[in-house]
């Protein structure tokens, strides 16, 4: 498993775990920051830990990525729909 560093000095595993790097990008973006950083804090973030990835690493992640948003798409048009049966 190879690791790179996040500009705060920070190691990331890169274990093909989007929620490892979703986990890491709060702790020391938003957390460190107490919830204090910018769109554009987390978008150089992001930048940065995508230009020290491989082209397949960068489609793995992509993948897990489209995956995860689908679910999370699918689940808050299922929720939409029960409240809509709900109000019925």
């Amino acid at each position: 498993m190879r690791t790179i560093k996040l500009t705060t000095g920070a190691d990331l595993a890169l274990d093909g775990d989007l929620l490892t790097v979703l986990e890491m990008l709060y702790k020391e973006v938003s957390a460190k920051h107490e919830l204090q950083s910018t769109f554009e804090d987390m978008a150089r973030e992001i930048q940065h830990v995508i230009d020290q990835m491989t082209d397949d690493e960068r489609r793995t992640y992509l993948s897990e990525s489209l995956f995860l948003n689908t679910v999370s798409y699918e689940n808050e048009r299922l929720g939409a729909y029960v409240k809509k049966l709900d109000r019925k």
